[in-house]
Formats: structure tokens, C-alpha cells, sequence
């Protein structure tokens, strides 16, 4: 690629906009932005709200208000920081308001719980009788997206890039799996990077690749009533709003000069036109916020198309197939300019900044992106009712976990058992003191083979994998600045064979990607058709003695009549193995541990008790407790890293970490709360002030102690130093633990 690449951006709104303006800024000045239709439409109402379930999602939010803050077109502002006030009409709804405010906390975003008297000051025109109570986020506002996007195209373009409408894109061509050029019905662009930030559209340009993009059009409605004399005088076209935009009865509400605007979701048909008529429930339950309606009515509206994911969150990141081809899609006003700066980060510096697994494109495998499961989970997400997903993949064993009564939960399309109906607690206490069996057949496996399998996983991980036959070693993916991508257990069959577990899809892309070119190694997935079961507990030995003298090696073997793979792995810290067969295979390999164990009092277990065994022997979650943010110094995972053995992707970063220099950890805490399991997000006190944020929770039924991990600075994860843990508004006393809890308690 040259030193400043030639960059086509396809789509010039506020997202577009937003990315020439962060690469020219940059350097990269070769810019050209095609935008398909005659003249950009406005992006809707602006509203911006930092607080989300998703830290990525804030940080993407703080960005954008600090950079639109900051810019004007000719005079008139692009960020209007009015505040929020989310409201609570039930005890339900404001118990929800306290955990958003620990999210808010966590993010570092400054805000409030208010009682009804105080919401009503905040904003006159509210009915305080219908109010619980309100979050109040003053660091909220207004976006204009046109002035916005003017603001930022004008920049761009007095650094070189050019912006271009009327441009009808006909071809993304390519040459060698690499973009070369983009073709329009009049012209033709070259290009070494291509960007879509086409919303609605751009599953429609994805075609042009063979690139699936999981977008689906939402309608939204945006109703502005005629004037209210309770706001006359209040505003001025200027300024247009100085209340918090106010959220309710799945509304938003914002001022008009003399007006409101009201945005809501609008009907699932997204091709009809606004019409006042249909907007009546909505009319209804924001009369029911703002009594002043009732001498209103819709003066004008308009019904929006905006793109929704199965997940409600961007997609960013890498065609899989197609070098140089980048997608930036279903981005919200909100996370526009935040989106941008991470991409540009990405592109130029090879790396972001933010953890990104959350947005990024590979998150979702081929079943997830069917197009009518798409439309469902995107509809879901924007808040349309939908039936509750039935699971479309089963595992071989689905039918015995049935027959046992086991409560599933649908997980990346697999039906997963949660308990069973002796409990969590029960299934624990059992693979603690007897054994248990746990039907792991959803983790994804790979098989990576060839004369250049080694080498390729030797670079693409962080332990020493060049080991005898039937090694089975914990090792870590990084990323180019030392961040922890993901966790993998890899497993030495053969001198060019070796079965990975990984955690998700994008660790599975993400290997892909890096597939030397020569053909010397192949990867596979093999998850479907293959089964894992977990034999754990320390009776294992006893229910299948043949296997008790064996090494912490894996070897092939048969159990009864059904060929397995055994692996000496146990996720729980109890004795046992991980056994591997065919599908087909499957569940006769289940009834055969079954019949074995029961002499021994052998249980079912499900994903509730796995949680709490594993919590209970330390072990973290990549993606939820650690992330690309964070080292293997500062999330314990040292012991998975041999610097000597030569070079790996992020070594060069971590020579220069150890240990002994890290400024942060990842601390287990136990909290004093026995009822109130952690959920995520929830803000960490040390002597009375925010420092840290709670990363995952459950209870550990075994130890008999509410656990949680939380991040903290490292003064301050010394084993037993008290800390508070605020869960829904009230704050819980905890302490710092050493791990593993059964030695250290």
C-alpha cells in the first residue's frame, strides 16, 4: 500500500463526513467521498446520550459531543450539550434508572438521580405525578447532523479530499483479493482503501463485494406539534433548546424553539409515509409526560429509515475476503465522530485504540447472518415486541438434556442448559464432591494442519506450542499493541495437526486473516461436526478407571464403542477430561458416561454452575473480564506468555511491560451482599470515590461468596482491601481476594 494511501469513502453523511475529516487530519489527504444520491438528507433529530450498556458505545458518544463541541458553521453551533432526563414512571423502571447511572459512573459520565420535584424543575412542562424519578446526564444534547457533516467536509476538503454526489456505484473492483477501484455509472475512482458508510444501503454495496452486511432498515417517526405557549419566549432560533431532552415510554423528546419534537419507533412496514393518524399511541403516552400537549397537535413529520443490527451496535471492521475493503455501518448520530477516530486509528496505526469485539464486523457467523434471523434480532434490538428466538442448532445430546428437564437459554444459536432442576448450586456442590457431566459441544473447535501450522501458530500466540504430540497448552491472541484479542487452548495431535478451542467467530476470522498465502496451512472448522463433553469431579477417575493413569497428554482412544479424543483439561480445577467425538457420535458417547457415572452419583450440570466453578478457580472471560485494552501483566494471564521463544504478534509491545510495572489489574472481589449477583458495569468505590468497574459476577455456590472481577488500580488490589461495589443506586461493601477462592479463603 503507498505511504498515503487513496482512500474512497462511500456514503458523504454525517458518518462519511466525520471519516474523511479524521483521516486528513491524519495525513491521509487522498480522499475522495462519493455520495450516491443528488444531495445528503438530514440524519433526524440529533440526539446524543453517552450512556449505553456498551463501554465502547460511551466512549464512541464522549468523543463525538467533545469533538462537535468544538465546531461551528458560519456561527451556528453542531453540539448543544442541553442534558437528558430519562424518566421513570414505575418503581421497575427507576430500579433500571440507578443501574444506568452505575453505567454512566463506570464510563466516567457525570450524572444524577433526581426525585420527581427536582425532574420538574429541570423541565417545567412535566407532570411530576407521573414521575418516579429521572436520570439526569447533563453532558447530553443536541447534534446538528447537517452542520455537523458541513462542518467536517469543509475540513476535509481544505486538506485535499473531494466530495463528489450524484455518484451511482456500479462496481467495487479488485484484482489479486485486494480493492482497486470504484466504478460509477460515469466515472472510475482508484483506490487502495475503500470505506462504506452507507447505512440503510449498505447491505446493497456489501453485494457488491459478496459481502454479507447484517443491516436491516428501522423505521423512525419524527413528529413536531405546533406551538406551545408554555414555551414562548423560552428559546430563540438559535439557540432552539435549553431543557434536557426528555426519555419515556420508549420517547424522546426535544424543543423546537417554541415547539417539541417527538421521535419514536415507528411501525415495522418501513415503506409507508408519515402519517398523523399513526402516530396516535404515541401521541398518547407523551401527552401522558407533557400534560401541555393536550392543547397541541402534530403540525408536521416525517418517517426515517436508519439501519439496525441484530445486536443494536455498529459494524466496523475488515471484509474477511477482500483487502482493503472496510465497512462503518449502522452508526447512530451519536457515535459518528467517535466511530471515525477509531477506524482512522485502525487504518493508519494497524491497531485500535478502543476494545472493538463488541462492534466488530466478524462478530456474527453464517447462521446469525440468515437474512430472516437478521431481521428478527434487528428488530428486537430497536425495540419492536418479537417472539423469544427459538435455538436453531442443537447439540447431539439435546434430546437427554431434555429428557433430564434442563432450562435452556438460545447463545449464538445453540440451545445451551442453564441448570437443571436440582439448581446451579446443587450441580456445583456434585462437580465439586462427585462428579458432574457438561455438554461443551458449542465452544467452537478448529483443526489448523499443514507443514505450516507450527510456525503460523507460533506467531499468532503467545505460548510455546513446539511441543511433543498430545501437548495441550492455554495460550493467548494479541494484538500488534500487546491487547488480549482472545484465549485459546491449543492441542498438539500430530507433527502438522493441531485442534484449537477458541471463544467466538471473529477469533476464527481473525486467524483466517493472517493464513500465510502459500497454501502450507489450512484451518477448519469443526464444531458441527464433532462433540465435547466435560467430565469433571473428583470421583472422574473412578468412573472411568482406563483413562486414570494417563498423562495430562491427549491421546485417541475408544470408550465402549465410540472413538474419543481425550483431553486432560478441566475448566472447574477438579480432576477429569474433555472428551471429543463425531457428532454422529455424540449421544452415544453421552449414555455411556451416563450409565459409567452413575455408581457415582454423576449429575447433569448446565452454564450456571460451569460460571460459578470457573469464577471460583480464576478463571477470566476474554471479551467480557479482558479485552484488547488490557495486557496479560495486568489481567493475570502472565503465565500463558514465553517471551523466549521467539517472536510472536505483540511481543515487540510487551518487552517493554512486565508484571511489576502494570498500573491497573483485573481483582477478584467478594461481596458482602449474598442476594445481589453482579451484572456488569457496576461502578467500584475506594474510599469513596469512583475507581474502578465491575467486568462480570456470579455466586460462588461452592465458596459460599458472592463473587465479581472488577479493574482497579493496582494500590488498590492488595488481598482484603475493602472497596464498594454501587449495584442499582445502593452501595455494597466488598473486598479484594486473592485467588483461586479455595485457597484463599
Amino acid at each position: 500500500m503507498a505511504v498515503r494511501p487513496r482512500v474512497v469513502v462511500l456514503g458523504a453523511g454525517l458518518l462519511g463526513c466525520a471519516v474523511a475529516d479524521e483521516l486528513t487530519e491524519r495525513g491521509w489527504t487522498d480522499v475522495t467521498v462519493l455520495e450516491p444520491e443528488p444531495a445528503v438528507a438530514s440524519a433526524g433529530p440529533g440526539l446524543l446520550f453517552r450512556t449505553h450498556a456498551d463501554r465502547t458505545a460511551s466512549e464512541f458518544a464522549r468523543y463525538t459531543a467533545e469533538k462537535y463541541s468544538g465546531l461551528t458553521v458560519d456561527g451556528g453551533w453542531c453540539f448543544q450539550p442541553v442534558g437528558s432526563l430519562e424518566l421513570a414512571t414505575s418503581p421497575e423502571q427507576l430500579s433500571r434508572l440507578r443501574q444506568r447511572l452505575g453505567w454512566a459512573t463506570s464510563s466516567g459520565v457525570r450524572g444524577y438521580l433526581r426525585e420527581p420535584g427536582e425532574c420538574a424543575q429541570l423541565h417545567p412542562l412535566l407532570d411530576s405525578a407521573k414521575v418516579f424519578g429521572g436520570l439526569h446526564i447533563p453532558g447530553d444534547g443536541l447534534v446538528k447532523p447537517i452542520r455537523a457533516a458541513l462542518a467536517q467536509a469543509r475540513r476535509a476538503t481544505e486538506r485535499g479530499a473531494k466530495f463528489l454526489t450524484g455518484q451511482e456505484i456500479v462496481e467495487i473492483a479488485r484484482t489479486a483479493g485486494r480493492v482497486t477501484a470504484v466504478a460509477t455509472a460515469t466515472d472510475r475512482f482508484r483506490a487502495d482503501v475503500v470505506i462504506s458508510c452507507t447505512g440503510v444501503r449498505g447491505p446493497q454495496f456489501g453485494r457488491l463485494v459478496d459481502l454479507a452486511v447484517p443491516v436491516v432498515p428501522i423505521a423512525v417517526e419524527h413528529a413536531r406539534t405546533t406551538p406551545l405557549a408554555q414555551l414562548a419566549g423560552d428559546n430563540d432560533h438559535f439557540t432552539e433548546a435549553d431543557k434536557p431532552i426528555l426519555r419515556g415510554a420508549g420517547l424522546s423528546l426535544r424543543e423546537h424553539v417554541d415547539r417539541l419534537g417527538i421521535s419514536a419507533l415507528g411501525p415495522v412496514e418501513t415503506d409507508a409515509a408519515f402519517a398523523p393518524a399513526g402516530f396516535e399511541e404515541s401521541w398518547t403516552a407523551a401527552l401522558g409526560l407533557v400534560p401541555a400537549l393536550a392543547d397541541a397537535k402534530v403540525e408536521e413529520g416525517v418517517r426515517q429509515l436508519v439501519p439496525g443490527t441484530p445486536d443494536g451496535l455498529p459494524l466496523l471492521g475488515e471484509h474477511p475476503d477482500l483487502d482493503g475493503f472496510w465497512v462503518a455501518e449502522a452508526v447512530d448520530c451519536a457515535w459518528s465522530a467517535g466511530v471515525a477516530r477509531e477506524l482512522t486509528r485502525w487504518l493508519i496505526e494497524g491497531q485500535a485504540h478502543l476494545d472493538l469485539h463488541s462492534v466488530d464486523l466478524a462478530r456474527f457467523d453464517r447462521l446469525q447472518l440468515a437474512p430472516g434471523r437478521v431481521r428478527e434480532r434487528s428488530l428486537a434490538a430497536a425495540g419492536h415486541p418479537r417472539p423469544a428466538a427459538e435455538p436453531v442448532r442443537t447439540t447431539p445430546c439435546y434430546e437427554r438434556e431434555v429428557a433430564l428437564g434442563a432450562e435452556f437459554r438460545e447463545e449464538d444459536g445453540w440451545a445451551r442448559p442453564q441448570q437443571y432442576p436440582s439448581g446451579g448450586r446443587a450441580e456445583a456442590v456434585a462437580a465439586r464432591s462427585r462428579v458432574a457431566l457438561f455438554d461443551l459441544t458449542p465452544r467452537r473447535r478448529l483443526e489448523i494442519t499443514g507443514r505450516g501450522a507450527l510456525p503460523f501458530l507460533q506467531t499468532m500466540t503467545t505460548n510455546q506450542l513446539d511441543r511433543p504430540s498430545g501437548s495441550v497448552t492455554s495460550t493467548l491472541l494479541l494484538g500488534e499493541d500487546g491487547g488480549i484479542r482472545s484465549d485459546l487452548t491449543v492441542t498438539r495431535l500430530g507433527v502438522e495437526q493441531f485442534h484449537v478451542a477458541a471463544h467466538h467467530h471473529r477469533d476464527v476470522a481473525w486467524l483466517r486473516r493472517h493464513l500465510p498465502g502459500d497454501g502450507s496451512v489450512q484451518l477448519r472448522e469443526t464444531t458441527g461436526g464433532t462433540c465435547c463433553l466435560g467430565l469433571w469431579g473428583p470421583l472422574a477417575e473412578q468412573v472411568l478407571p482406563e483413562l486414570s493413569t494417563s498423562d495430562f497428554r491427549a491421546w485417541r482412544t475408544y470408550l465402549g464403542d465410540v472413538p474419543v479424543t481425550v483431553l486432560r483439561v478441566s475448566d472447574v480445577g477438579e480432576p477429569g477430561w474433555e472428551l471429543h467425538t463425531g457428532a454422529d457420535l455424540g449421544r452415544s458417547l453421552w449414555d455411556a458416561l451416563w450409565s459409567a457415572g452413575q455408581p457415582y452419583g454423576i449429575v447433569a450440570a448446565g452454564e450456571d454452575a460451569l460460571r460459578s466453578l470457573r469464577m471460583e478457580e480464576g478463571h477470566r472471560t476474554c471479551g467480557i473480564d479482558v479485552t484488547t485494552e488490557h495486557d496479560p501483566y495486568e489481567a493475570g494471564l502472565g503465565f500463558a506468555v514465553r517471551m523466549d521463544k521467539g517472536y510472536f504478534l505483540g511481543r515487540d509491545t510487551l518487552l517493554h511491560r512486565s508484571p511489576s510495572k502494570v498500573r491497573r489489574k483485573l481483582a477478584c472481589l467478594t461481596i458482602a451482599n449474598t442476594h445481589s449477583v453482579m451484572q456488569g458495569r457496576e461502578p467500584v468505590y475506594v474510599d469513596g470515590r469512583p475507581a474502578g468497574y465491575v467486568t462480570s459476577g456470579a455466586y460462588g455456590y461452592t465458596v459460599d461468596k458472592n463473587l465479581a472481577y472488577a479493574w482497579l488500580p493496582v494500590e488498590d488490589t492488595r488481598p482484603r482491601s475493602p472497596v464498594e461495589i454501587e449495584h442499582f443506586g445502593k452501595r455494597l461493601a466488598a473486598r479484594v481476594t486473592a485467588e483461586p477462592l479455595r485457597s484463599s479463603e
